[in-house]
């Protein structure tokens, strides 16, 4: 009888801890999903922003239309949609080529001195900023996530029922280069 009840104990304890451990990874990784919507929120103002500002500044750069043009191709395939993996593919591609327009609307004076072209720089400044601060929440949140997934005994738990490790969001190769700076007058 008393083995019995040992048994009992144990048995129930391991089924409590199994319950918490399942629950525990549903929670993270529904936080990781949460995260991942609020990246997915100011990816979606960024989008909006894009076409106002080319339209804004396409008569200022007429010889800049390359430029333009790659962040139009980028923005296109980053609204397409696809995998985790495939988005933050396409949106470094875009952070890209935002930087290098904005690096070519620093040689525009009279794009800096338009009160609209200036409006939408503002804002979209703003959004890479949000982009940024939801990035690293996201980086956060997937890195518990992936811990606790890989992790003993919690490991055992996330292989029975098939939980998978998230992505991260790195920077893209451009944003990595280091900016050249010419001080020559």
């Amino acid at each position: 009888m008393i083995i019995f009840g040992i048994l009992l104990v144990i048995v129930l304890g391991l089924v409590i801890w199994f319950i918490g451990a399942y629950n525990s990874l549903v929670s993270k990784k529904k936080r990781v999903e949460n995260a991942w919507s609020q990246i997915d929120v100011q990816l979606k103002r960024r989008h909006d922003l894009i076409p106002n500002l080319v339209n804004a500044v396409k008569g200022y750069m007429n010889f800049e239309r390359q430029t333009l043009e790659a962040v139009i191709n980028a923005r296109s395939k980053a609204v397409a949609g696809g995998s985790i993996d495939d988005r933050i593919k396409a949106e470094g591609e875009l952070s890209g080529a935002l930087s290098r327009l904005l690096a070519v609307f620093e040689r525009y004076p009279e794009l800096k001195s338009n009160q609209q072209v200036s409006q939408l720089m503002e804002e979209l400044t703003s959004t890479e900023n949000r982009i940024t601060y939801a990035r690293q929440f996201y980086n956060d949140t997937t890195m518990k996530y992936n811990t606790s997934i890989e992790v003993f005994p919690t490991n055992a738990v996330a292989r029975i029922f098939g939980f998978k490790p998230f992505p991260f969001f790195e920077a893209a190769a451009t944003e990595k280069e280091t900016p050249k700076v010419d001080l020559s007058f």
